[in-house]
This record gives structure tokens, sequence and C-alpha cells, in this order.
């Protein structure tokens, strides 16, 4: 099992990763912003981490995933969505 690290500490070791987090704490004002975790497993590529990362997070409670950079304001989210019959 890793070490709990703070947010700071997390981004300076991975910069611009995707990182999931085991036990993570939140904030207790928003209940939102993650404060410090167990780093499990990161990658520039966030399906790795969600694939890989997945078979090592047995021994936590609870689990999230973070992304250590910036998005750009031009980023677009777009979905596929199927109907319901």
């Amino acid at each position: 099992m890793g070490t709990l690290l703070n947010i700071g500490e997390i981004k300076k070791l991975y910069p611009d990763e995707w990182v999931l987090l085991g036990d993570p704490v939140l904030d207790t004002t928003n209940k939102i912003d993650v404060v410090s975790g167990i780093p499990i497993y990161h990658s520039k590529d966030k399906k790795e981490v969600c694939y890989i990362g997945r078979d090592k997070t047995s021994a936590f409670n609870k689990i999230t995933l973070i992304y250590t950079g910036t998005f750009s304001a031009t980023r677009k989210i777009t979905g596929v969505f199927n109907r319901i019959k």
C-alpha cells in the first residue's frame, strides 16, 4: 500500500497525468475537491489508468480519478446516447 499524499505533492509528482487515488480525503466545505489520497496508478492515458488501475483497487474503501493538469477552454465534451425503448 502507498503513502497518503496531499494534492500539491500529487500534482508535483505526476504533472499533467490522470491519477487513480485510493481512500481520497475530500474538502469538508464542498465535498468535491480532493485534498489528499493514496496514488494507486497514474498515466497520461485515462483509459490505461481505468483498465489497469481497476485491478489494484480492492484494498481501498473509496477511489477517485483526478487529472493533475488543466483543461483547455476550447475543449468540448460530447456524448452518444442510445434511446431506451
